[in-house]
């Protein structure tokens, strides 16, 4: 079964990073970054940290795995957290980005609030509810 990896990223202003995503025929949409765990990863959170630098070329710090589902494909997908400091969306090196018939991928910084969460369409959608109750817990930005 495929494993994906996403990074709910907090960084140190309260905020987190998403990736708008502009494709023809399909309505604007975000994501957490991440990605697929791939034969050479010794391990998830290898694979996730490998993600980050391929597609923000940032260096994340993992706090804990937040979720963990099955997505609509039977892949497994898993929710971590982490924080970061630095990132440069401009030295972003992953294959995605080489293909023109992918569409845009625009890098956003979004308050980490309920509100502004809500108002993206954010996939996959349990994601938000997954994120909503832990910041209704306070459990997203405590150290």
């Amino acid at each position: 079964m495929k494993e994906r990896v996403r990074a709910v990223l907090v960084t140190p202003k309260g905020t987190t990073l998403v990736i708008k995503r502009v494709r023809p025929g399909v309505d604007p949409y975000w994501v957490i970054v991440g990605g697929g765990v791939e034969e050479g990863d010794a391990t998830r959170e290898e694979a996730l940290l490998r993600e980050v630098r391929e597609e923000i070329a940032g260096d994340a710090e993992i706090v804990r795995l937040l979720h963990e589902m099955e997505n609509a494909k039977g892949e497994k997908e898993f929710f971590y957290l982490a924080r970061i400091n630095t990132w440069d969306f401009e030295n972003r090196s992953g294959p995605e980005f080489a293909r023109s018939d992918r569409g845009e991928y625009i890098l956003e910084e979004v308050p980490l609030t309920t509100q502004a969460i809500a108002d993206l369409n954010l996939l996959p959608g349990e994601i938000y509810t997954v994120l909503r109750r832990a910041l209704d817990s306070g459990d997203l930005l405590a150290p």
